[in-house]
This record gives C-alpha cells, structure tokens and sequence, in this order.
C-alpha cells in the first residue's frame, strides 16, 4: 500500500492557511495539515481554505490544535467546525491540564462534537506538557470510550518521552490511525528548554539522525505519514515551495516513492 504524504503545519509557520494549501499543492505534496489560530481564524478563512483544497485536490489530512488549559479557551468548537467546512479528516488533541480526568472529560467532549462530521480526534503526547506518554495518551483515549478516538504517535516525542518501539508494537495498530514523522540524534537533549528548542527548532529531516523510523513504520503499517520537521534550517529556505519541495525528497525516500 502507498502511504498518504503530508506536509505538516508546523514545518511552514509562516505561511496562512489558504496559502499553506497552494504551497503544499505547488512542491507536489498530495496531503496537508492546518493550523488553527482561534484568535484570527474567521469563516472566510473556512471558506478559502477550503477552496483552495477543492481547486487543488489536495487532502486536508488534519487540522491543530486544540489544547485545553488552566487559563485559557480552547477555541474546540470553533476549530470543530472549521474543519467541518474543510473536510479535514483528523483533528490534533493535546493538554496542558495537570488533572489526566479533566483532560480525559475534554477529550470526551471534543470527539463527541467531531463525530457527526465523521472526523477523528487524535490524542497527541508530548514530553514538554503534563500530557507526556504514549501509555497516557492511551489511557485517555480508551477511558472516553469514544469511537472516533485514536492516539498521535511524534517520533520524536516517542523517543524523548522514554517510549520505545516495542512499546508501539504492543498496542493495536488501529490506535494509530496515521504518524507523526520527522528525525533527531539519538541523544536526549537534557533539559525542558532543550526540549522545547529542539522540538519546535532543531528537527531533522528523515535519514539526517538516529531515530529508528523504518521500524516504526514496521509496526504501524499503511497508515498516512505527516512530515511534522520544525526546523530553524528549513525556515532559512525563503520560499515556502522550495522549502516544501526539500522535504518532500526526504518524505518519498522515507517510503519508497519515487
């Protein structure tokens, strides 16, 4: 089977949403991740974005985030129904909240609100959140009993919140209905700052580090891949395209393709 190729969000910061679209249609990416900024998002932002995707054919594969916290909206319901308009298949989940039940409540709540518009909510840890494990991330997925649920492997976050790949191996593939990929060294950076900058800064691009990707493509097999590589050096290529088309070597390489 062909995996679906994504280019993620957050590989290109600074480019709008509508934009986001034509750029990854213009480098040759068949699929592609939104970002949702509850503050400046508005409904002619629905309705361009989702123009641009007719006009183009590419998938919208997912759209982030919604991350509950302590002081703050979530902005759930506006992004819930902005990804209706788009039609994007998966929405981004993680916490900020200390409290595992008030997250799991809210993951709850958001996959009942996806659900009517057949879209997944994905359940994402991360080890700089309170949020932090692949056995959380499970937990929180299985206790809402929610069918439309499902758990975000980041390699990178696999690596640095301690999980292994046979820890992945040991969980039902169908938990995981498409990856998060990108590539590191294989040492830890010691600190939260240096996983902060690391994670947001200092991605790699697959096959530049250590991480083992092929075996955890191995053990989830046939699920789309999104190419989620924050990186200070991508963001020095000036033109979006040309960024988007540096990755996607790497991403065809990743599988196979050519």
């Amino acid at each position: 089977m062909t995996r679906l190729l994504s280019l993620a969000a957050g590989v290109q910061p600074d480019v709008a949403p509508a934009d986001m679209v034509s750029v990854a249609s213009a480098a040759g990416w068949p699929a592609v991740g939104i970002w949702f900024d509850g503050k400046t998002w508005s409904d002619a932002t629905s309705r361009e974005v989702r123009q641009r995707l007719d006009d183009t054919g590419v998938i919208p594969l997912d759209i982030e985030p919604i991350i509950p916290s302590e002081d703050g909206n979530d902005f759930a319901e506006q992004l819930i129904e902005a990804a209706a308009v788009i039609g994007a298949r998966h929405i981004l989940f993680t916490s900020r909240l200390k409290d595992q039940l008030r997250t799991t409540d809210r993951y709850q709540q958001v996959c009942e609100m996806a659900r009517p518009h057949g879209m997944t909510v994905v359940c994402e840890f991360l080890p700089i959140f309170p949020l932090n494990t692949l056995s959380m991330a499970t937990e929180i997925v299985r206790s809402s009993e929610a069918p439309n649920g499902g758990v975000l492997i980041d390699n990178l976050h696999l690596s640095r919140s301690g999980s292994s790949i046979e820890d992945v191996r040991n969980l039902p593939t169908e938990l995981f209905p498409y990856l998060q990929i990108c590539d590191a060294p294989v040492e830890r950076p010691g600190d939260f700052g240096g996983l902060l900058d690391e994670a947001l800064n200092g991605r790699l691009c697959p096959g530049e580090g250590s991480l083992p990707i092929a075996e955890l493509l191995e053990a989830v097999p046939n699920v789309p891949l999104s190419f989620e590589v924050r990186s200070k050096f991508l963001r020095d290529i000036a033109d979006p395209v040309e960024r988007a088309k540096y990755l996607l070597r790497f991403a065809q390489q990743t599988c196979g393709h050519r």
